[in-house]
């Protein structure tokens, strides 16, 4: 056995095999990985259901009244006022230390500019009968962004939400977010809302927050698309109250895989899957290699990059649970394990990343070769980093700009076209036994115009 003594001087002792699981055995790696993505299922979400629902309709019922109860019962404080005030917001960003000023304004201008490329295009389209037929893109009117609280503070989430809602032209976005016992928002977070144009925040977090944006309240206007991440009591929050308003995804616990031939380096890996893991203990690592010395080596690594870290248990009890090692024959056999598990973070540390990622079909965002570390992509790379989870990468895509826009379709028909096309929509409306869509047809074919 072996010791190690964090920063606190608490000891935590690992076995002789590592805090990782490894195997070689793909079936049992199937296994493991389907065991990583159902990690947020069952009994705690059944229990966590009934208490959301209550209080998203208590929040409908009471408004601020149960807002301020929830807030006081789960946060320890009475946001009185609800709202932070426009000068705060200011002074939070005029008492950031300059570096950091020049750090978030260099992620916001590269978000920005990335996000610009995302506006989708209207469609307008002439028949050879003279229709015209075309789509229109609009932004909604309202939109309510989510910053978590809790173990870390968020300013990144704050810029990769408000920024498409600015782009995709909403008029107005709010943001809610958990203060600290004190009622405090971190001054980073509050700094970054200030120069993604927010001015309407409120600290508030939580089920009550979501039922706050969903439903509105005597403070809070009520918005039409709602996203950002949070805990199981916030996504099934958002679940709930989807259809009523839009939302951007339901994000499970972050994540990443990574896989590796014998050029990557260790120590990139290692550091690459603490940096998942320090989000929280749900957070999953994991490592498709085709080198073996390398994966027998990584636990040891991480072992010691995690001497004295900051975040030490948050960090080992999440290698611990939901890490994994698997030694794969070929890069081939990782691309399969890859795309059945449809990761949230797909690093590729291979000899020719580009070459492997046209071969991946189910990821949120995939970082090529060592210079591209996840934790670029977290805040300024520019692509955004609110991503699918728990293999939702299948069917799922990052938020973007459509995210906070909807559609609607133009039809334009003239005379001729209506002629050309009238006995097919008779024909079709008849055959699903639809008497007036026919005959919305025939009455004007009769008719002189």
């Amino acid at each position: 056995m072996e010791q190690i003594i964090n920063k606190d001087g608490v000891k935590k002792t690992f076995s002789k095999e590592g805090i990782i699981k490894i195997t070689e055995d793909i079936e049992r790696a199937k296994s493991e990985l389907q065991r990583i993505t159902d990690r947020t299922s069952g009994f705690l979400q059944d229990q966590a259901i009934k208490v959301v629902q209550e209080i998203l309709e208590n929040v409908q019922l009471r408004g601020d009244d149960a807002l301020k109860e929830y807030t006081s019962q789960f946060d320890g404080f009475l946001p009185e006022p609800l709202q932070v005030s426009s000068d705060s917001i200011l002074n939070a960003w005029e008492q950031t230390p300059k570096g950091l000023q020049d750090s978030l304004l260099l992620a916001k201008k590269r978000i920005e500019q990335f996000h610009t490329l995302q506006v989708p295009k209207n469609i307008s389209y002439k028949g050879i009968h003279g229709e015209s037929i075309g789509r229109r893109w609009k932004p909604v009117e309202k939109a309510g962004i989510y910053v978590p609280g809790g173990r870390a503070a968020y300013p990144s989430t704050v810029l990769m939400n408000a920024i498409p809602a600015y782009v995709a032209g909403v008029k107005q976005t709010i943001m809610v977010s958990p203060g600290d016992s004190q009622g405090d928002i971190n001054q980073t977070v509050l700094a970054a809302a200030h120069i993604a144009g927010i001015n309407k925040v409120f600290r508030i977090g939580g089920a009550q927050a979501i039922g706050a944006l969903a439903n509105g309240t005597e403070s809070i206007p009520k918005v039409d698309v709602i996203t950002g991440p949070g805990n199981i009591y916030v996504t099934l929050a958002k679940k709930h109250v989807y259809g009523k308003v839009g939302i951007d995804s339901l994000a499970g616990p972050s994540e990443i895989l990574i896989i590796a031939d014998q050029s990557a380096k260790l120590e990139h890996i290692a550091s690459d899957m603490l940096a998942q893991s320090e989000h929280d203990p749900l957070a999953s690592a994991i490592l498709l290699t085709t080198d073996k010395e390398l994966a027998e080596r990584l636990p040891k690594e991480i072992e010691r990059q995690l001497t004295n870290h900051p975040r030490f248990k948050i960090c080992s009890k999440s290698v611990e649970d939901w890490g994994l090692i698997v030694i794969c024959d070929n890069l081939e056999t990782c691309v399969k394990l890859s795309d059945g598990f449809a990761p949230e973070h797909l690093e590729l540390l291979v000899k020719e990343p580009r070459k492997l990622s046209e071969s991946i079909n189910n990821a949120g965002a995939i970082f090529l070769g060592s210079w591209s570390p996840e934790a670029i992509g977290d805040y300024l790379g520019g692509p955004n980093h609110t991503l699918p989870t728990s293999g939702t990468a299948r069917f799922a895509s990052a938020l973007g700009v459509e995210t906070f826009m909807k559609n609607t379709s133009l039809i334009d028909f003239s005379k001729e076209a209506f002629d050309h096309t009238k006995n097919a929509v008779i024909n079709l409306a008849e055959s699903e036994g639809l008497h007036s869509h026919a005959e919305s047809i025939r009455i004007r074919d009769s008719k002189s115009f």
